[in-house]
């Protein structure tokens, strides 16, 4: 099975590293550039939802 988690638009890894490394702090998760394994699927979790929320806050800031 191929990987879908993929960049769409390569030239914006760079933005979404930053977002992500944002998103982290402010959720309190220790996350580094590299390897993250060490982390558990909550704290990964808690990033992944706190760039969504973000996402969407613009989204309808825009509206």
């Amino acid at each position: 099975m191929a990987n879908s988690n993929r960049t769409l638009v390569p030239e914006a890894k760079a933005g979404l590293n930053k977002f992500k490394m944002e998103a982290a702090k402010e959720v309190g998760v220790d996350l580094k550039e590299g390897y993250n394994g060490d982390l558990t699927s909550r704290q990964n979790g808690s990033v992944g939802g706190q760039m969504t929320k973000k996402m969407v806050e613009a989204y309808e800031k825009g509206l």
